[in-house]
């Protein structure tokens, strides 16, 4: 591969041919040599419906390994990536984390894209006893099974998600407070948990829930949907959305009802910079809440090069995704070097009594490998993403409520 520095890179190939769908480079000699290349598998959904979302994670993944095999490399040896296509389908991504443990014999695992696929992929580690960080599927029956190698590489979970946005409401004087609320959510153990809880925790602030449905991972025709939220009239909307498709598709489908609550807030969606405001227009994001784990006007170690290799290769800064990508990188990168073999046991363990530097902060982990920290409350204010919470984060005072309505 083309070398970069910390302070200085070369080319990445780009995305997009069918090869890269297959791997980033021929692959390594795998756990059997000590001295060729460290190899590390990774299944990634680079078809189908999440496609825009995880194609930014595996550039994060490459931007990561092109810096680390600029600086030597991990053990003195350099870095390939063995990547396969998921497709976003569950037997697809056991299947592959099988064949690269097993057939591919690669040496480090990362972890794939989405809690519907991270479930059983993580289980696939697990059993063969490897290491297993992952950049995104934060719901809690994934660390709810005792395993002793999986560690999630975000500041807190889905379960915590809600929180910020949640302590938004809460100090609204009541009057301003939305009185309804419609929860729609993709079919997908990550949102799930998330809607549910901002169900429960705004029912408890005296938001009544007027509508509540999940809809499947491969609905493209989101006007039934819109049209009920429609009907229902209500305050505030809590979208469970995976990706750019089903985020800007019910935005779309609203806009088509002619219906605009006054509060919307979408989960991931919102933080893909680059596709979002193209998709659903750029006026048509203005006030759209979500939450994201990490900013690029951070100062946190290694950040500022982070975004300026990646904008550099890509043309575009880093998006949620990608960060969260590197950042498990990170994770595994400290874990190694530290302990200074590839002996699983020992970076798990490692990791479990370990912080982590990282581009989101300090990372510390319980004995289920969730972390503990804060994820950032953003919101879209005259076509820029900007973060309002917490304390300390915020990159303007200004918060834009209501929403206006769509251009």
């Amino acid at each position: 591969m083309p070398g970069i520095s910390r302070g200085g890179r070369g080319r990445i190939a780009a995305l997009g041919t069918a090869a890269l769908l297959l791997a980033t480079a021929a692959c390594g000699t795998g756990s059997g040599s000590s001295t060729g290349p460290i190899t590390i598998g990774i299944s990634l959904p680079l078809s189908g419906p999440v496609a825009d979302a995880s194609e930014p994670a595996y550039a994060g993944y490459k931007v990561w390994v092109e810096q680390l095999n600029a600086s030597g490399g991990l053990l003195g040896r350099q870095v390939e990536l063995k990547v396969l296509d998921d497709g976003f389908d569950q037997n697809t991504v056991v299947s592959n984390y099988n064949r690269l443990i097993s057939q591919d014999r690669v040496d480090l695992l990362l972890g794939t894209f989405s809690s519907k696929l991270n479930l059983p992929a993580s289980a696939v580690a697990e059993r063969n006893k490897m290491l297993y960080v992952e950049p995104s599927g934060g719901a809690e029956e994934i660390f709810d099974r005792g395993y002793e190698y999986l560690f999630f590489a975000q500041p807190s979970t889905s379960l915590d998600l809600p929180e910020q946005f949640v302590n938004y409401i809460s100090s609204l004087p009541a009057d301003e407070r939305p009185k309804t609320a419609a929860y729609p959510t993709q079919d997908d153990p990550n949102t799930d948990v998330t809607v549910e809880e901002f169900r429960k925790q705004l029912t408890e602030l005296g938001v009544k829930s007027v509508y509540s449905e999940k809809y499947a991972p491969e609905t493209v025709n989101f006007d039934p949907i819109a049209s009920a939220i429609a009907r229902a009239e209500p305050d505030l909307v809590i979208h469970g959305a995976v990706a750019a498709n089903d985020g800007a598709g019910l935005v779309k489908a609203l806009q088509k009802q002619q219906f605009s609550p006054d509060m919307m807030f979408q989960t991931n969606a919102p933080s893909l910079v680059g596709s979002y405001p193209k998709a659903v227009g750029e006026k048509n994001t203005e006030g759209i809440f979500t939450t994201t784990a990490w900013s690029s006007k951070s100062t946190y170690t290694g950040n500022a090069q982070f975004v300026k290799d990646y904008t550099k290769e890509y043309g575009s800064a880093p998006t949620d995704d990608a960060a969260n990508a590197y950042t498990a990188g990170q994770v595994l990168e400290a874990a190694v070097e530290h302990v200074g073999s590839l002996d699983q046991t020992k970076l798990a363990d490692w990791l479990h009594s370990s912080p982590v530097s990282t581009i989101v902060g300090v990372l510390r982990w319980d004995e289920r490998g969730v972390p503990e920290g804060d994820m950032l409350l953003a919101q879209w204010q005259n076509g820029t993403l900007q973060f309002v919470a917490p304390d300390g984060q915020q990159t303007t005072d200004t918060v834009v409520n209501p929403k206006p309505g769509w251009s």
